[in-house]
């Protein structure tokens, strides 16, 4: 299942990452997929912000992960995988936290460890436009996830 969302500022992506934050319990999974500069980080801020995290989310790009504790006992999980060319023991890391029921993870530049990702995972790519605007695709790979896009179409 696949949805488009179009947002005109850096306020709505935000907005849009509140928006699907609010709908997650944990144990879901989600890619972000864009180039340098599409607001990966700005819609995991949006998702922590609707998780109930207070505190400020800032990029793992240099640290590689990021965790964010959340009410009832929920984590937010946030990896940025830019700069591996191979994943090495991240790997086995990520491997375990998407297992674990009360984490929401989100990973921007997958593709070095997706062979590890679950099937239900919700991939959102972000594509910025020549106005500025921000399409994103929101893919469902699963019951979890169609879930959480098919409350976002409500």
């Amino acid at each position: 299942m696949t949805h488009e969302v179009v947002v005109q500022t850096v306020d709505e992506l935000i907005a849009l990452g509140e928006r699907i934050g609010a709908r997650l319990a944990g144990g879901e999974t989600i890619e972000l997929v864009g180039d340098i500069g599409a607001g990966k980080t700005m819609l995991t801020k949006g998702l922590a912000r609707g998780m109930g995290i207070a505190e400020e989310v800032q990029s793992p790009t240099f640290t590689l992960s990021r965790v964010y504790d959340a009410p009832n006992g929920r984590r937010l999980a946030h990896y940025d995988f830019y700069r591996l060319n191979n994943a090495g023991i991240m790997q086995a890391e990520l491997a375990e936290v998407v297992q674990d029921a009360r984490t929401v993870t989100v990973i921007e530049w997958a593709a070095v460890v997706g062979d590890v990702l679950p099937d239900d995972t919700l991939r959102i790519t972000i594509c910025v436009q020549a106005d500025d605007t921000r399409r994103l695709e929101l893919e469902a790979g699963g019951k979890c996830s169609k879930h959480i896009v098919q409350e976002l179409m409500k």
